[in-house]
């Protein structure tokens, strides 16, 4: 039958007598394709080219023989489950053949002699099933499409997103060293940072929960003291001075408690937590955050006195876009991702969070617990961690520009708000910048000018940054000078992409203009330069 799909032919393996000729006979008759094999080695075959189903003869199924087939059985993709006709005498044999292919396989069991109606019967049942099954493949081959392209448009809209973002942010800090330090001033640029920064914080829980569910997040684990945690999302990515803003009352109290886990990933759940608290509480209410051992677990407890959650809410708080009622009047309501990613993250790490409130109007209290990992006098102390470039927030401060530390940038960067924003913030801080507005002008800059410090945006037209590292780290090798991918795309293959090509370092955007302070505070200047 050349016409029928080559994934619905019969294969048989009947190796003694003609029952392999009379089968292909009455099914070439029923109009159903079937191809006869010479031994295991190429029904083995066959089946990868495409089988809907495998009548076997008793006389094939020596022990080496049932010992292929129980292989190729447990190979299968989890959609398939191959249907198998089996031929066999009466009495013992059939049952000795369903002890052994049974508990493996989706096994039909004919004695002989076999009608011919059974016979087509049986064959018509198992393609009905194969089909489905086929239908169960193709529906996983367009989800797993589906989500291919889902998790191209989420790194496409990153992209997108911070790109503008990094803007603002550093005009805003433009504006905070040469703009007015009259009241209202000050206080409209206090409103532009808030608000970029819930922007912030909206992009990355879109994309993380996107990476969570897909099963692409995967965690650094080392040991972590949660005391230390918390005093860097207070401190060092600014929730302390956060809550200060907006007029709450902040009580802390924490002990240490060692746990195994990802240090950034349990940052990013306590800062949510306490983000969360400052959202639903109103001016003048007060924060509990606490961290301390209890019965064996570390738990980190945020309560606060704000609106509070209906009991109705508490039972679905942790679903995906789930929103409390009152946050809907609430300019900060976020996209209801934030707890979702809080209780994925907790989970991966073997913990487990709660939340708990009174009732609306009567505040409401989150806790995470984690397993407590014993010191034993081996482990090492993760050493103070400068708060990555995502959406980490420094406190606001002015940094001057240093005569004694002026460097030589070369910018390449495709955005031009983005370009000439970042320009004036590195020359406001002192340093000498030259600007590329694609990768082959970055190139050609770069041989020429051999800057101390190239920061290179990825997405370039014509040639992307990635390349663009790797001619100049070609050229002058790795210690010529620092390369800093600064870039809107953020996912895991990304970083791991760009310090293959020959970048120190890898920050995403909107990076906060402190930190990369810091970083080119560490960076030394060569002694000369043409620039």
């Amino acid at each position: 039958m050349p016409d029928a799909p080559q994934e619905e032919r019969i294969l048989i393996l009947a190796p003694t007598g003609r029952d392999a000729v009379l089968a292909c006979q009455v099914l070439s008759q029923a109009g159903l394709s079937s191809f006869a094999c010479a031994d295991e080695k190429a029904l083995y075959d066959e089946v990868q080219a495409g089988a809907g189903a495998v009548i076997l003869a008793d006389e094939a199924l020596h022990p080496w023989t049932l010992q292929a087939l129980t292989q190729m059985i447990e190979a299968q993709p989890p959609w398939s489950d191959l249907p198998l006709i089996v031929f066999t005498r009466s009495g013992d044999t059939s049952e000795t053949i369903l002890a052994s292919l049974g508990p493996i396989s989706n096994a039909t069991i004919l004695e002989r002699p076999v009608r011919v109606n059974t016979l087509l019967s049986s064959v018509q049942a198992a393609l009905r099933a194969r089909r489905r099954q086929y239908e169960v493949r193709d529906l996983l081959q367009r989800q797993a499409e589906a989500d291919r392209r889902k998790d191209e448009f989420l790194a496409l809209l990153g992209h997108e997103l911070r790109n503008p973002l990094a803007a603002i942010r550093n005009s805003l800090w433009v504006l905070d060293a040469a703009g007015s330090n009259g009241e209202q001033d000050v206080r409209q640029r206090e409103v532009i940072d808030r608000q970029t920064r819930h922007l912030v914080r909206m992009v990355d829980d879109l994309l993380d929960v996107s990476r969570v569910t897909l099963g692409k997040i995967i965690l650094k684990h080392q040991v972590v003291d949660l005391k230390e945690a918390l005093d860097r999302c207070l401190n060092e990515l600014g929730m302390a001075a956060l809550a200060a803003s907006h007029g709450l009352t902040l009580d802390v109290r924490s002990e240490p408690a060692l746990v195994d886990g990802d240090p950034v990933r349990l940052e990013q759940v306590i800062c949510n937590l306490i983000q969360n608290a400052i959202k639903y509480t109103p001016r003048g209410g007060r924060i509990e955050v606490s961290v301390a051992p209890e019965e064996g677990q570390g738990a980190v407890r945020v309560c606060d006195s704000g609106v509070g959650i209906s009991p109705e809410m508490l039972r679905k708080i942790f679903e995906p876009f789930t929103q409390v009622e009152s946050s809907r009047t609430r300019s900060e309501g976020g996209l209801g991702l934030g707890l979702p990613l809080v209780r994925s993250l907790i989970e991966m790490h073997g913990g487990t969070v709660e939340a708990s409130s009174q009732g609306p109007g009567c505040g409401s209290e989150f806790v995470v617990r984690l397993p407590l990992r014993k010191a034993d006098g081996t482990a090492q102390q993760a050493p103070p961690r400068k708060p990555a470039g995502k959406s980490g927030t420094w406190p606001r401060v002015r940094i001057p520009g240093d005569a004694n530390r002026v460097l030589q940038v070369l910018v390449v960067e495709d955005n031009q708000d983005g370009r000439e924003s970042l320009r004036e913030l590195l020359e406001i801080w002192g340093h000498r910048v030259e600007i590329a507005e694609n990768g082959f002008q970055g190139v050609e800059k770069a041989l020429a000018l051999q800057p101390d410090v190239a920061l290179i945006d990825i997405g370039l037209p014509g040639m992307d940054g990635n390349e663009v590292a790797r001619q100049i780290r070609a050229a002058f090798g790795t210690d010529h000078m620092s390369l800093i991918a600064m870039t809107g795309y953020g996912q895991p293959d990304d970083r791991r992409r760009a310090l293959q090509a020959g970048f120190d370092t890898y920050l995403v955007k909107p990076v906060d203009p402190a930190y990369l302070s810091r970083l080119l505070d560490e960076t030394k200047p060569r002694v000369s330069s043409p620039l």
